[in-house]
């Protein structure tokens, strides 16, 4: 499925970004629904913070929601023109930086510097070389107590003998699951602290969000905390129907 060049191809496409990723918010109705209902929620205990990693901000749709959250941020892309875009839709921000990378590594992120790494709808189509490449930078970048939040795909737990049993209508990554990250992250000094298995436009739970710590010297690795959403479709539909009703940013 997707490799680093593919992503890189088809996120660098400007007819890729013709609503600027807003399209992608529309199960909540906006993206100030999806950040108020669904990702607020879920970073609420790690935010505000320090200095904040974004990992694949494509055209900015989270990172302004972000950028209040944080005293610096980083980002990066491993598309030119997302970088280009966002360097000027958020020139204004003295706090912020964007960088282009290669779809797996952060050379430009300082060891032991990040309080909170995020990623949000972008590496769900990153095969194992690139997450795996970003799960390692964590275990350098993040500062001991530190955490991350990826979204990524799921869709290893449904492939049999090399075959996908489940649709993949997503353009998801197949060699990525949640098991996989548990199996890798402690080998970089990062444990595993919660799963939560969705179903992101899909009958399946298709996508995972974890969430990952950088432990302290001496710091025991707790178990990981695991957990199926029985409808996160009908999480969005809610978030939709509350912005249309209340603050009006979307249709009851």
């Amino acid at each position: 499925m997707p490799t680093i060049a593919d992503n890189r191809s088809n996120w660098d496409d400007p007819g890729n970004w013709l609503r600027h990723g807003e399209e992608w918010s529309s199960s909540w109705g906006t993206t100030a629904g999806m950040w108020l209902g669904t990702i607020l929620p879920r970073l609420g205990a790690v935010l505000p913070t320090d200095h904040l990693l974004e990992i694949a901000f494509g055209h900015g749709r989270v990172t302004e929601r972000l950028l209040p959250q944080c005293r610096r941020y980083t980002g990066v892309d491993l598309a030119p023109s997302c970088v280009a875009h966002c360097r000027d839709r958020f020139a204004a921000v003295r706090h912020a930086a964007f960088h282009g990378n290669d779809g797996a590594t952060l050379p430009m992120v300082a060891d032991a510097s990040v309080d909170l790494a995020f990623s949000w709808d972008s590496l769900v189509h990153a095969e194992a070389e690139a997450v795996l490449g970003y799960v390692a930078e964590l275990g350098r970048v993040l500062q001991p107590g530190g955490s991350a939040f990826l979204h990524h795909s799921n869709l290893r737990a449904f492939v049999v003998d090399g075959v996908l049993t489940v649709p993949n209508a997503h353009w998801r990554a197949t060699s990525v699951d949640a098991a996989l990250l548990r199996e890798h992250a402690p080998a970089h000094g990062l444990a595993v602290v919660a799963q939560e298995l969705v179903q992101w436009g899909a009958a399946d739970t298709n996508d995972c969000f974890t969430l990952l710590r950088r432990l302290r010297p001496g710091e025991p690795a707790p178990s990981p905390r695991t957990w199926r959403h029985p409808d996160f479709g009908a999480e969005m539909a809610l978030a939709r129907t509350l912005g249309g009703l209340y603050r009006g940013d979307g249709a009851p």
